[in-house]
């Protein structure tokens, strides 16, 4: 891919952001809500290996991840709303006659600062280690998936 259409690609992608987090902001009451939630999946869509708080509001500009942390904890917006949205959205996406699987997957962790971690069974290595479990629902449909 040449420079000229990796920028057609990122103006694409950029924009279909840009309308992502417009549909976004009407779950949230506030304005400042809602730029903050645009930046946090921005975060999250990121490279950023770690995707805590503080390495999240770095990426993203931020300089301490308070506004993150209110977004997570305090702040109103109707979480179930914005569910239901993307229930509708994934439906709409990639259709209804589909399966949904459960997959319990393990991470191998060194330290025991990350929630959830602690000595148990990890599928990726087949033994007990200190690791984090995480399960993920994904919607396989012919017109793709989504987890």
């Amino acid at each position: 891919m040449g420079q000229a259409e990796f920028n057609r690609v990122l103006g694409r992608l950029e924009n279909d952001f840009s309308q992502f987090a417009v549909s976004l902001g009407f779950h949230f009451p506030r304005t400042e809500a809602r730029a903050v939630a645009a930046d946090y999946v921005r975060g999250l869509l990121s490279k950023v290996e770690r995707k805590n708080s503080w390495q999240l509001a770095e990426a993203t500009g931020h300089d301490t991840p308070t506004a993150f942390q209110h977004l997570l904890g305090r702040a109103t917006w109707d979480q179930e709303a914005l569910r239901d949205e993307h229930i509708q959205e994934v439906l709409f996406n990639f259709g209804v006659s589909g399966y949904l699987s459960i997959d319990e997957t393990g991470f191998v962790k060194k330290g025991t600062k990350s929630a959830g971690v602690q000595r148990q069974y990890c599928g990726c290595v087949g033994k007990i280690e200190n690791c984090q479990i995480g399960v993920f629902l994904n919607w396989k449909t012919d017109k793709g998936h989504v987890l």
